[in-house]
């Protein structure tokens, strides 16, 4: 099972490349094509350089860390924090049902970007464990300059289940740039989590799940990867039969096709 969830993880898009598509409302990056397969839509795709990227984040999110900016996106420093508040009153119900305790994987988490924009909110609770589940550079920056003992990184699920034992999970922005979401999603499901929660991603009002490639504005970062959308009917239906919707909601960022009507949304799952 780990290596199974290693080489899914190893899917994931490096988080500030996939930051950095998703974000910065000024900059809404566009989408196009209806793609057979992943394959086929990365061929088409141009890559990007991870390790700038890296970098960039690193150096931005050490300033929110030690004081001296507020708030982090996308590596790009804001003088008021953006909050996705959702998203934060569902992590507060969440640990206001488990004794005011938060425990939960943020999976695809990036550096702490939205650990560190919520964290205002939720320092006061009893407990709060947020595991990071990232690739292995990540995994190894988080550690060297993030890592405190709330925040830590993990390079897969099993070792953070073991050593922490979160009863929620978070996706945000994140599951749309698996190669097989439903895969991970199935294996999510079979471990139990008590809550799934999931922001940023986007929805089809109509018609059967699509392979896009998004296009990341060059003011930005020059770079395109694929990327899904989502029937919004067979993604909730994947859960029906062990969890119940709580609430779904829109998120605050705009993810276009040119031919479809599109949903950029979050929901929150509690299992039965």
């Amino acid at each position: 099972m780990k290596e199974k969830i290693t080489r899914i993880l190893a899917g994931i898009i490096p988080p500030m490349v996939r930051a950095l598509f998703t974000s910065l409302a000024d900059h809404d990056p566009g989408f196009s094509g209806n793609y057979r397969t992943w394959r086929e839509a990365l061929a088409a795709t141009d890559g990007y350089d991870a390790e700038v990227i890296l970098t960039r984040v690193r150096d931005a999110l050490l300033k929110v860390k030690n004081g001296a900016a507020v708030y982090e996106r996308d590596s790009v420093l804001f003088d008021e924090v953006e909050y996705s508040w959702p998203l934060l009153a569902a992590l507060l119900w969440v640990a206001s049902r488990s004794g005011n305790r938060l425990n939960l994987i943020d999976f695809g988490g990036s550096l702490g970007s939205t650990y560190y924009q919520n964290i205002r909110f939720l320092s006061h609770l009893e407990e709060l464990t947020w595991s990071i589940v990232e690739q292995k550079r990540f995994v190894e920056c988080g550690r060297s300059h993030f890592e405190n003992p709330h925040l830590k990184f993990y390079q897969d699920m099993e070792a953070c289940l073991t050593d922490r034992h979160p009863d929620a999970i978070l996706f945000s922005s994140v599951i749309q740039y698996l190669e097989k979401p439903y895969e991970l999603l199935a294996d999510v499901v079979a471990r139990g989590f008590t809550y799934i929660i999931f922001d940023r991603t986007p929805f089809l009002e109509h018609g059967d799940d699509r392979i896009t490639i998004q296009h990341v504005p060059a003011e930005i970062y020059p770079a395109s990867y694929p990327a899904w959308f989502f029937n919004r009917e067979k993604f909730f239906d994947f859960f029906s039969g062990a969890y119940d919707v709580m609430a779904d909601f829109d998120s605050f960022e705009s993810f276009r096709l040119e031919d479809q009507t599109t949903q950029n949304k979050g929901v929150i799952l509690v299992r039965r």
